[in-house]
């Protein structure tokens, strides 16, 4: 699966440093790191809906004060929203009514994210939570390996909560290089058997700071084996964050990405990958 084409499909105004994405019934879900919005964007209209994930929620927020919401994933009637862990005021999970997107329950994953680190064999400082994937009895997480240690880890996880009774698997990967740098997990989808990931190459040995972003690629984890079956890369200037299915058939599949640019300025600009299958 090499042949790909990328392509700007629209520009959305109002949001900033977007880092995860839905598509459903002809909108989208957005969620960024820097904002305490839940982000519904109509694209027939073009109209956009802010919805608070916080008390107070501000869209720009100072970086050592957000709760740097990183990864959002769905089932049945539930959205779920998840901090990346990588500081002690980002260990949420924001559970919203996917209908009228109030929220129903906000959770500390402070425990969960702890026995991950240390199931994981991860560094407090190299923990970064940035994919979510819930099936309805399995949740898998994916911690970005951009600290020091380059830990890529896809955490499988059962249990009937994800606060106090839970179980852990975890499988640990060697991502591709890009201009030298290792790339690292920024999101993942379900679709049939199989796990879609994206990854950026960014130069810098912290999940705190960002550094120059050289490229993004995208790949396949076959659910069965747990093992990558492709990867291909995308790009050589952009940090994709947001994964979500658009569109699946026989020929090809389709996908839309959102970027984050790590600045203040609120503009997204949502992009259309279509991979080939044949």
């Amino acid at each position: 699966m090499e042949k790909f084409t990328l392509e700007l499909l629209f520009q959305i105004i109002g949001i900033g440093s977007a880092s995860g994405l839905i598509y459903k019934d002809n909108s989208l879900l957005i969620i960024g790191d820097n904002s305490g919005f839940l982000y519904e964007y109509i694209m027939d209209s073009k109209n956009l809906k802010r919805h608070p994930l916080l008390e107070n929620p501000t869209e720009n927020t100072l970086k050592k004060d957000k709760a740097d919401f990183e990864a959002i994933t769905h089932f049945g009637d539930r959205l779920y929203v998840f901090g990346s862990g990588s500081t002690e005021k980002r260990n949420k999970m924001i559970q919203v009514n996917s209908t009228d997107k109030k929220i129903i329950a906000t959770n500390d994953l402070a425990d969960l994210y702890a026995v991950m680190q240390n199931f994981g064999e991860i560094k407090p400082e190299d923990f970064n939570l940035e994919g979510a994937i819930f099936n309805g009895v399995s949740w898998f997480l994916l911690n970005r390996g951009n600290g020091s240690s380059n830990k890529n880890v896809l955490f499988t996880i059962e249990g009937k909560n994800l606060t106090n009774d839970f179980t852990i698997l975890s499988n640990a990967y060697k991502l591709p290089k890009i201009k030298g740098v290792r790339s690292s997990f920024t999101d993942a989808i379900l679709v049939d058997n199989s796990i879609y990931f994206l990854a950026t190459a960014e130069d810098t040995e912290s999940t705190y700071d960002d550094g120059e972003v050289l490229g993004s690629l995208i790949g396949r984890i076959d659910l069965k084996t747990m093992k990558i079956d492709f990867t291909q890369k995308i790009s050589s200037t952009h940090k994709f964050e947001g994964l979500t299915l658009y569109a699946n058939s026989k020929e090809k599949i389709e996908f839309l990405l959102c970027e984050d640019k790590d600045t203040e300025v609120l503009e997204t600009d949502i992009y259309k990958l279509t991979l080939d299958k044949k």
